[in-house]
């Protein structure tokens, strides 16, 4: 064994890495989810199916492509868990690995067949000062590392700093998330084919305001994945 390995060794023992949604100790060749938990988790495989729960969130609303999600997302959950690391603690590498594992299972399906380009929703940079990363960022740039699709985080920003959704229902959140978002004057070029990716879809809101502001700038159609779907 080599010194880097009995160094590797050593920081496990004293800094042990936990799976993101059990927080148990992960073995050896698991990475950020333990075995167990990715068995149990709940995907949902609507990659697979054009008409899904996914997709229906944004019938009548606006002219889109395709729309799936990762997991199905309830209450006290293994996904309720992860989010809750990806975002509040500070644990973006499962966002990472979890772009990572479902671009293998999109792979596998028509889903991504003519994407051009992954853009990820953005944060406002009060927020992304505030917790340091935008995990939907992390989330796009493992789905665009496992598909072999680019991502950019440029062409979409947040221009308006908006309060919690949480408690609002759904027309206060679309109407708390109208025109927040500017695309960027001459990002590209051409017709396009954008993967709008975000981390969890309630109402749809934000994803539709985005979707929204790229196609009125952009020659462009859409489509959206989320990590969970509530």
């Amino acid at each position: 064994m080599s010194l880097l390995n009995y160094w590797q060794d050593f920081l496990f023992i004293l800094f042990p890495k936990t799976c993101g949604a059990c927080q148990s100790v992960l073995i050896h060749q698991e990475e950020a989810i333990c075995t167990s938990c990715l068995y149990h988790l709940p995907f949902t495989d609507f990659h697979h199916f054009p008409v899904n729960p996914t997709a229906k969130r944004f019938w009548g609303k606006l002219e889109f492509e395709r729309a799936t999600s990762m997991f199905y997302l309830s209450k006290s959950s293994l996904v309720e868990a992860l989010i809750h690391q990806i975002k509040y603690n500070k644990r973006p590498e499962l966002a990472l690995f979890l772009g990572k594992y479902y671009g293998k299972m999109l792979r596998s399906s028509l889903f991504v067949d003519d994407i051009d380009l992954i853009i990820p929703i953005p944060l406002h940079p009060k927020k992304l000062k505030l917790r340091g990363y935008n995990q939907s960022a992390y989330f796009a740039q493992g789905l665009s590392e496992s598909l072999a699709i680019p991502y950019d985080e440029s062409m979409l920003r947040r221009k308006v700093h908006t309060v919690s959704q949480t408690k609002k229902d759904r027309v206060e959140r679309y109407e708390n998330v109208e025109n927040i978002f500017e695309c960027v004057a001459g990002a590209s070029t051409g017709p396009l084919h954008i993967l709008l990716v975000d981390d969890v879809l309630t109402t749809g809101a934000t994803l539709f305001s985005a979707a929204i502001c790229l196609s009125a700038h952009l020659q462009c159609k859409i489509s959206f994945a989320t990590i969970a779907k509530a």
